[in-house]
């Protein structure tokens, strides 16, 4: 049986080149970088090439990126260290109801703290609107932070304008871009952007990497002290083979960024017209345009999401209901509920994303064995709705 990978938010497979780049840097370049002798400066400078080719992919300098761990770590640095360095200047933070929970639960820790957040909705397409983010600026508002792309429904949001708007009242402006970078064209200057957070596994690069971009002269608190390490903003010994593996990721995004954001697109728009053509009563959840290249996310009522996951992996197609971060939840998803479905159609959700390594065989087998799974899913239902 051949198994199909549609799980591409949750995580990408880690390209071969950049396996290859990780492995060398941890067996040859392996020197501290903060070391003098020769180890520690080649892998200095293989440190310093990483960053550059990170920078270079988000239109920002190098001296700009600031590596983590990861996307989740990337948001708590950038909230917390916003509050923290600008909490004389006012105490509010506005967000929108279907971050990630690396931004949500962090807003949540503020707000015990003494913060205020305002939680903007969305409409039903998952888009907030500029007017609402300008309607809850406050003379209190220090920080705006809005995701670029929705990890569960792939809405891209109006990034530009809401940057624009921000830089227009002089309050920073940080958006999570771990769906979108890599995958749309980001410019940080151009989009107004003050903090960006990603991650490598996001990607095709490694995971236990991740970088948060601070535009220079942003006054932000360090996150982990100790050395000097980051320009003493995260202190511990750097990450280098996560850094060129994340690099090299960085530069191969880049090189073919326009002819595989159109090669997915097409997988991804064949797809959601055979299951509007196969399976009655689909609902596709975010907006029909304006959304990932990758990204499909269906409901399918009265079918039960968790059910019509196992039914698919034992087909050999892997898939998701939504956020990998919020598996073995009971509660249905946060951010459906926010494009207000009812809690019985959040719960039917399955989300299907498409990666580098997808082709048009994988769409035509998906709308072979889908329709026929949710169908019987649908029969085995129906004495429940008779009870």
């Amino acid at each position: 049986m051949k198994h199909i990978y549609l799980d591409n938010a949750a995580t990408t497979a880690t390209d071969l080149a950049v396996a290859a780049a990780v492995l060398a840097s941890m067996t040859q370049a392996y020197g501290n970088p903060s070391s003098l002798h020769y180890f520690g400066q080649e892998s200095r400078r293989a440190a310093a090439l990483g960053r550059r080719q990170l920078a270079d992919l988000l239109g920002a300098r190098p001296e700009e990126i600031f590596y983590t761990s990861g996307g989740s770590e990337s948001d708590n640095f950038a909230l917390k260290g916003i509050a923290w360095a600008n909490r004389q200047r006012g105490n509010h933070i506005i967000t929108t109801e279907i971050e990630h929970h690396a931004v949500l639960h962090t807003c949540e820790w503020l707000e015990k703290q003494g913060f205020v957040i305002t939680y903007l909705p969305v409409d039903a397409d998952g888009r907030v609107s500029v007017e609402s983010v300008a309607a809850a600026i406050t003379e209190e508002t220090i920080l705006i932070s809005v995701m670029f792309a929705n990890n569960e429904v792939g809405t891209i949001e109006p990034i530009g304008e809401i940057g624009a708007l921000a830089h227009e009242r002089g309050i920073y402006f940080h958006t999570d871009a771990v769906q979108a970078v890599g995958h749309v064209p980001i410019d940080v200057e151009a989009l107004h952007i003050d903090l960006l957070s990603l991650s490598g596994h996001k990607f095709y690069g490694p995971k236990g990497i991740g970088a948060l971009y601070v535009r220079r002269g942003v006054r932000i608190e360090p996150f982990v002290l100790g050395g000097s390490q980051e320009r003493n903003l995260r202190a511990g010994t750097e990450n280098v083979p996560g850094i060129v593996g994340l690099g090299l990721a960085a530069v191969k995004a880049g090189e073919d960024l326009k002819g595989e954001t159109a090669r997915l697109v097409n997988l991804r728009d064949t797809l959601i017209e055979g299951v509007f053509e196969k399976i009655p009563d689909s609902k596709l959840n975010g907006v029909r345009a304006g959304r990932l290249p990758g990204n499909v996310n269906f409901s399918f009522a009265g079918v039960d999401g968790e059910a019509l996951l196992v039914n698919l992996d034992l087909s050999g197609i892997a898939a998701s209901s939504g956020s990998a971060c919020a598996a073995g939840s009971v509660d249905p998803s946060h951010v459906l509920l926010a494009l207000g479905l009812t809690k019985s159609l959040a719960a039917s959700s399955l989300r299907l994303t498409l990666g580098r390594n997808n082709t048009m065989a994988d769409v035509e087998a998906v709308l072979e064995i889908l329709p026929s799974t949710v169908a019987r899913l649908r029969r085995l239902a129906q004495p429940e709705k008779m009870k």
